[in-house]
Protein backbone atom coordinates (compact mmCIF):
# COMPACT_ATOMS: atom_id res chain seq x y z
CA UNK A 1 0.00 0.00 0.00
CA UNK A 2 1.13 3.09 -0.76
CA UNK A 3 0.93 6.34 1.58
CA UNK A 4 -2.21 8.01 0.03
CA UNK A 5 -3.81 4.96 -1.06
CA UNK A 6 -6.38 3.42 0.72
CA UNK A 7 -6.08 -0.24 2.69
CA UNK A 8 -8.01 -2.55 1.32
CA UNK A 9 -10.30 -4.53 2.84
CA UNK A 10 -7.51 -7.62 2.40
CA UNK A 11 -5.73 -5.55 5.00
CA UNK A 12 -8.29 -3.72 7.18
CA UNK A 13 -9.53 -6.91 8.39
CA UNK A 14 -6.06 -8.31 9.19
CA UNK A 15 -4.50 -9.59 5.92
CA UNK A 16 -3.28 -13.64 5.33
CA UNK A 17 -3.55 -14.37 9.10
CA UNK A 18 -7.22 -13.63 9.24
CA UNK A 19 -8.57 -15.21 5.97
CA UNK A 20 -6.11 -18.75 7.09
CA UNK A 21 -7.65 -18.60 10.46
CA UNK A 22 -11.44 -18.30 8.30
CA UNK A 23 -10.59 -20.97 6.27
CA UNK A 24 -9.44 -23.66 8.37
CA UNK A 25 -12.11 -23.33 10.54
CA UNK A 26 -14.41 -23.51 7.72
CA UNK A 27 -13.19 -26.92 6.99
CA UNK A 28 -12.93 -27.97 10.19
CA UNK A 29 -16.78 -28.05 9.43
CA UNK A 30 -16.97 -29.52 6.12
CA UNK A 31 -14.91 -32.24 7.49
CA UNK A 32 -16.99 -33.27 9.91
CA UNK A 33 -20.38 -32.97 7.33
CA UNK A 34 -21.83 -36.11 6.06
CA UNK A 35 -23.05 -33.91 2.87
CA UNK A 36 -20.25 -31.53 2.19
CA UNK A 37 -17.16 -33.73 2.97
CA UNK A 38 -17.74 -37.13 0.80
CA UNK A 39 -18.03 -34.03 -2.83
CA UNK A 40 -14.41 -33.58 -1.84
CA UNK A 41 -12.59 -36.16 -3.91
CA UNK A 42 -9.12 -35.43 -2.00
CA UNK A 43 -8.21 -37.15 0.99
CA UNK A 44 -6.71 -34.60 2.32
CA UNK A 45 -8.94 -31.19 2.70
CA UNK A 46 -5.79 -29.24 2.26
CA UNK A 47 -5.50 -28.32 -1.22
CA UNK A 48 -9.07 -27.18 -1.60
CA UNK A 49 -8.34 -24.88 1.78
CA UNK A 50 -5.54 -22.92 0.20
CA UNK A 51 -7.60 -22.58 -3.11
CA UNK A 52 -10.44 -21.40 -1.50
CA UNK A 53 -8.23 -18.88 0.97
CA UNK A 54 -6.06 -18.20 -2.30
CA UNK A 55 -9.64 -16.69 -3.86
CA UNK A 56 -10.75 -15.07 -0.90
CA UNK A 57 -7.32 -13.41 -0.40
CA UNK A 58 -6.99 -12.05 -3.82
CA UNK A 59 -10.92 -10.89 -4.37
CA UNK A 60 -10.50 -8.86 -0.92
CA UNK A 61 -7.32 -7.38 -2.22
CA UNK A 62 -4.56 -9.16 -1.47
CA UNK A 63 -2.33 -11.54 -3.61
CA UNK A 64 -3.18 -12.44 -7.30
CA UNK A 65 -1.60 -15.87 -6.54
CA UNK A 66 -4.92 -17.45 -6.87
CA UNK A 67 -5.42 -15.92 -10.70
CA UNK A 68 -1.56 -16.35 -10.72
CA UNK A 69 -2.12 -20.39 -10.40
CA UNK A 70 -5.59 -20.77 -12.03
CA UNK A 71 -6.46 -17.94 -13.87
CA UNK A 72 -9.82 -16.52 -13.95
CA UNK A 73 -11.94 -17.91 -10.88
CA UNK A 74 -15.10 -18.56 -13.58
CA UNK A 75 -16.73 -19.74 -9.80
CA UNK A 76 -20.25 -20.62 -11.53
CA UNK A 77 -18.63 -22.60 -14.77
CA UNK A 78 -16.10 -24.52 -11.84
CA UNK A 79 -19.42 -25.76 -10.12
CA UNK A 80 -21.15 -26.73 -12.57
CA UNK A 81 -20.03 -30.66 -12.36
CA UNK A 82 -21.26 -30.18 -8.68
CA UNK A 83 -24.78 -30.87 -7.32
CA UNK A 84 -24.60 -27.46 -5.54
CA UNK A 85 -28.64 -27.81 -4.14
CA UNK A 86 -30.17 -25.79 -1.59
CA UNK A 87 -29.52 -28.07 0.91
CA UNK A 88 -25.33 -27.99 0.04
CA UNK A 89 -25.94 -24.10 -0.22
CA UNK A 90 -27.05 -23.94 3.38
CA UNK A 91 -24.67 -26.50 5.07
CA UNK A 92 -21.94 -24.60 3.34
CA UNK A 93 -22.79 -21.30 4.47
CA UNK A 94 -23.42 -22.86 8.19
CA UNK A 95 -19.89 -23.72 8.11
CA UNK A 96 -19.17 -20.51 6.69
CA UNK A 97 -21.12 -18.74 9.51
CA UNK A 98 -19.51 -20.26 12.42
CA UNK A 99 -16.08 -19.15 10.81
CA UNK A 100 -16.65 -15.51 10.30
CA UNK A 101 -18.08 -15.05 13.60
CA UNK A 102 -14.92 -16.89 15.22
CA UNK A 103 -13.09 -14.11 13.42
CA UNK A 104 -14.76 -11.32 15.71
CA UNK A 105 -14.57 -9.08 12.83
CA UNK A 106 -15.92 -4.80 13.71
CA UNK A 107 -19.75 -4.90 12.68
CA UNK A 108 -18.90 -3.15 9.00
CA UNK A 109 -16.23 -5.84 8.10
CA UNK A 110 -18.30 -8.63 9.34
CA UNK A 111 -21.37 -7.54 7.55
CA UNK A 112 -19.29 -6.91 4.62
CA UNK A 113 -17.99 -10.48 4.29
CA UNK A 114 -21.09 -12.21 4.75
CA UNK A 115 -23.47 -10.62 2.43
CA UNK A 116 -20.42 -11.15 -0.49
CA UNK A 117 -20.28 -15.67 0.82
CA UNK A 118 -24.00 -15.46 1.31
CA UNK A 119 -24.67 -14.04 -2.35
CA UNK A 120 -21.77 -16.33 -3.61
CA UNK A 121 -23.18 -19.61 -1.96
CA UNK A 122 -26.87 -18.60 -3.97
CA UNK A 123 -25.26 -17.71 -7.00
CA UNK A 124 -23.73 -21.62 -7.07
CA UNK A 125 -26.95 -23.38 -6.24
CA UNK A 126 -27.07 -25.21 -9.81
CA UNK A 127 -30.01 -27.91 -9.03
CA UNK A 128 -32.96 -28.07 -7.16
CA UNK A 129 -32.83 -32.29 -7.04
CA UNK A 130 -32.91 -33.32 -3.31
CA UNK A 131 -29.34 -34.20 -1.57
CA UNK A 132 -29.52 -37.95 -2.78
CA UNK A 133 -28.41 -40.44 -0.23
CA UNK A 134 -28.27 -39.96 3.61
CA UNK A 135 -24.50 -39.46 3.19
CA UNK A 136 -24.84 -37.07 -0.36
CA UNK A 137 -23.52 -40.02 -2.24
CA UNK A 138 -23.20 -39.61 -6.28
CA UNK A 139 -26.40 -38.31 -7.83
CA UNK A 140 -27.91 -40.16 -9.94
CA UNK A 141 -27.03 -38.18 -12.78
CA UNK A 142 -23.61 -39.42 -11.98
CA UNK A 143 -22.21 -35.49 -10.70
CA UNK A 144 -20.36 -35.66 -7.68
CA UNK A 145 -21.33 -33.61 -5.05
CA UNK A 146 -20.72 -30.18 -3.87
CA UNK A 147 -17.18 -29.71 -3.97
CA UNK A 148 -16.63 -26.02 -3.91
CA UNK A 149 -12.83 -25.37 -4.38
CA UNK A 150 -12.15 -29.05 -4.96
CA UNK A 151 -9.18 -30.25 -7.40
CA UNK A 152 -11.75 -31.46 -9.81
CA UNK A 153 -12.58 -28.13 -10.55
CA UNK A 154 -9.79 -26.76 -12.15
Amino acid sequence: MTDDAMPTFYEQVGGHETFRRLVDRFYAGVATDDVLRPMYPEEDLGPAAERLMLFLEQYWGGPTTYGERRGHPRLRMRHVPFHVNPEARDRWLGHMRVAVDELQLPELYETTLWDYLERAAHAMVNTFEPTPGAAGGPNPDGRPGLGLHSESTR
